[in-house]
């Protein structure tokens, strides 16, 4: 495969250089903004492929990472990495299976390129060629169509915000698709806010294309969604600071160090997942709302007092299909108030029910969400298996040990499922396909 690398610039004085084995060529992607419901113009966007999916050498063509390690000559420390490096263009489709026409964006799965299988992507929306676009959500609502029906168990087919710089960082920035940061506080980006992440560094034992640093990239992260054609979730996850931030050690809450809740971001986050809330027939094949078919997706930020200063109250989920609009489902647990939608009354007793930490309240909450969401944050759309727990925590029982227990269950899939050489080897033709993204004030877009 092509070498892997995620770059994070903001503004330390890095930059690295940029090759010119691949011309950078952004697929267009338009989308309409709105001001009123039958008002809405259409904006002219394109997208850009994550710096962690591309090839990074020297001024030839040596690797400066290759497989899932660092080159010891060409990158010994970060600031010789930063000065040996050049990051490449994309071919979108031919390497990547991403294509887009007009207002849609199709994500393939595994691509067999002619020097490369790759596997999954990370794309961005940008506003111009230096510039990603950013939403400012509160008092709005974003909306989509999505078509999920060739997503089996394990795989992911996302679209969420999250707060990065808008520019990316230093140079080349948002050209090229720097600056990823999210809840988890990854530690397999190669470079993290200017400086390459080579610092005890070791490859994954799961995943050949993947390694873990010193440091993680946190950031707060808002899930409009996660699925696959069997299960989906809603999901806000707060971080206690501000834009990105360069964790290392206990503050970036690591599963392995049984630090998850010392961290400064709220992994769990506080999910509306229906089936594991009680509703098992709402959404999936063939049920009310039919993951078999496309369907249009609308999420609303609403708040107190119903404008764009007021503070964030409730994140609400409608869903339309066949020309016919539905409502989310209600929470169907003893122990959670009859509800379809997300506030902080929610969080706090899902917690309590599902016998889970409320690191959400903890690091901020819903008044939090409102003051990260303020600043405006980049949409990802995003198609990935997980190395990790092969996606069960979206689809199956999770923890696999515990069903029957409130909050266990996800979603319908075996918890043998997932498994990422079984996915890939098994469904190399999934996809997921976004198109129509509209935005505007609440009931203005559907």
């Amino acid at each position: 495969m092509l070498s892997l690398v995620s770059i994070f610039l903001v503004g330390l004085g890095f930059s690295l250089g940029v090759g010119t084995q691949q011309s950078e060529s952004h697929p267009s992607l338009s989308w309409q903004n709105c001001s009123a419901k039958g008002s809405c113009q259409s904006v002219s966007g394109s997208i850009v492929l994550d710096s962690n999916w591309r090839w990074l050498h020297d001024s030839g063509t040596t690797n400066c990472y290759d497989g899932n390690e660092w080159s010891t000559d060409l990158c010994p420390d970060a600031s010789t990495c930063d000065k040996n490096c050049y990051i490449e263009g994309a071919d979108y489709s031919g390497t990547y299976g991403i294509t887009s026409s007009g207002a849609q964006l199709k994500l393939g799965f595994v691509t067999k390129g002619s020097y490369s299988t790759n596997i999954g992507s990370r794309v961005y929306l940008l506003r111009d060629e230096s510039h990603y676009q950013l939403f400012k959500l509160k008092n709005h609502e974003f909306t989509f169509t999505v078509d999920d029906s060739q997503l089996p168990c394990g795989l992911n087919g996302a679209l969420y915000f999250v707060e990065m710089a808008e520019d990316g960082g230093a140079k080349p920035g948002a050209q090229y698709g720097m600056g990823y940061c999210d809840a988890q506080c990854p530690h397999d980006m190669k470079f993290i806010t200017g400086e390459a992440n080579v610092k005890d560094w070791k490859p994954q034992e799961t995943d050949e294309n993947a390694g873990n640093g010193h440091y993680g990239a946190c950031c707060t992260e808002m899930d409009i969604w996660e699925a696959n054609s069997q299960a989906t979730a809603y999901t806000p996850h707060i971080c206690s600071k501000t834009g990105i931030y360069r964790c290392e050690g206990t503050e970036c809450g690591d599963n392995d160090a049984n630090q998850r809740y010392n961290g400064v971001c709220d992994k769990d986050g506080c999910d509306f997942n229906s089936y594991r809330l009680g509703n098992k027939t709402f959404w999936g094949p063939g049920l009310t709302v039919d993951s078999n078919k496309a369907m249009i997706v609308v999420t609303q930020f609403t708040t107190s007092n119903n404008q764009d200063s007021g503070e964030l109250s409730e994140i609400r989920r409608i869903y339309v299909q066949g020309g016919k609009t539905i409502q989310n489902s209600d929470t169907n647990v003893q122990g959670i108030t009859t509800t379809n939608k997300i506030t902080q009354a929610f969080c706090d007793e899902t917690k309590v029910t599902f016998g889970d930490t409320n690191d959400f309240k903890a690091k901020g909450g819903f008044s939090g969400l409102s003051k990260s969401l303020e600043s405006g944050a980049v949409l990802v759309l995003s198609l990935w298996d997980d190395h990790s727990v092969n996606m069960l925590w979206l689809d199956s029982t999770y923890p696999t040990d515990s069903a029957g227990k409130p909050g266990a269950d996800r979603g319908p899939c075996a918890i043998t499922s997932g498994d990422p050489k079984d996915v890939e080897s098994q469904s190399p033709n999934a996809s997921v396909t976004f198109s129509d993204i509209k935005f505007g004030p609440i009931d203005s877009t559907y």
